[in-house]
């Protein structure tokens, strides 16, 4: 017999396991592909390069004296600027960083909404040379 019972179950459970691993990587590949979140320009929003209704992240510099804080609450607006001078508006409600200042750099995530990015987490960057401010003292 070509095709006994011991066979079948073999060739059963073999297809089985290729089909659950299969179904295993389709998943994890699916779950990184909603999770990731891409970076743009200002310039490169504007431009409509951007996926809408989606969590993205915008970096470039604050804009010098844009920056408005609520006296009553947490929200702050700012604008962000790169090196092209495209200017997209910033609303967040949070703290922010100790970093964050007018013409320092700072990358944004949220979505873009009616000509509003609309900002759930503000991060500050810092350029290459940044010591903290402890550690600045030591090494003079």
């Amino acid at each position: 017999m070509l095709f006994n019972e011991n066979r079948i179950k073999r060739l059963f459970w073999v297809l089985l396991i290729i089909l659950s691993g299969g179904l295993v990587i389709f998943a994890a590949l699916k779950t990184f592909e909603e999770n990731l979140v891409f970076f743009y320009t200002p310039s490169q929003i504007l431009n409509g390069e951007a996926p809408a209704n989606r969590p993205i992240r915008i970096g470039g510099m604050v804009e010098p004296n844009s920056i408005h804080r609520d006296e009553h609450s947490l929200a702050v607006e700012f604008n962000v600027i790169d090196d092209k001078n495209s200017l997209i508006k910033v609303t967040y409600n949070g703290v922010v960083p100790d970093l964050f200042k007018e013409g320092k750099g700072v990358v944004a995530q949220g979505e873009y909404v009616d000509g509003i990015f609309r900002s759930t987490e503000i991060l500050a960057k810092h350029d290459e040379n940044y010591m903290p401010p402890d550690l600045s003292i030591v090494s003079k």
